[in-house]
């Protein structure tokens, strides 16, 4: 079965940002998938994901973390999602978003990312929504901005 990938938005930080948004996402695709190449100007982050502007206790996600010496791993539950870690070096997070536009079911996505000298991450969340997906809002841990040259990418996938 082939797979197509079809740009949808993407965005290139001209300054340091807070918070990216890309809105009105068509449901013509079977999936998204989200490639964020980013860093921030303080220190160690985590990347959110909210969707919708649903900022309600919806939101759950299982992690596993290695830095070459040690492992963590760990199940939370909140008011964001996540699509992985960066710090001050430029770290790529990829997410997958499937049968995001799919109103009978849950949402769920994966992640997978890593920044070297610092962590490899995978994960997966789940939003308790059987809403489909048209915006995604990406922002950092409290407080902290994507600096400028971050990259921000959505594609939507057809199985043909």
């Amino acid at each position: 079965m082939p797979i197509t990938y079809t740009p949808i938005a993407s965005t290139t930080l001209t300054s340091n940002q807070a918070t990216i948004t890309f809105s009105s996402i068509s449901s013509a695709y079977t999936d998204l998938e989200l490639v964020v190449a980013s860093s921030n100007a303080t220190s160690n982050s985590t990347i959110f994901i909210n969707v919708n502007n649903d900022y309600g206790s919806n939101y759950a996600f299982t992690y596993l973390n290695g830095d070459g010496g040690s492992a963590t791993s760990g199940r939370y539950q909140g008011t964001l999602g996540v699509i992985g870690d960066h710090s001050t070096v430029i770290s790529t997070n990829i997410g997958k978003f499937m049968n995001y536009s799919n109103t009978n079911t849950f949402k769920t996505w994966l992640y997978r990312g890593g920044q070297a000298g610092y962590v490899s991450s995978s994960g997966v969340n789940l939003w308790r929504s059987t809403a489909a997906i048209n915006r995604i809002d990406i922002s950092a841990t409290s407080n902290r901005s994507f600096t400028a040259g971050s990259t921000f990418t959505l594609y939507g996938i057809k199985a043909a």
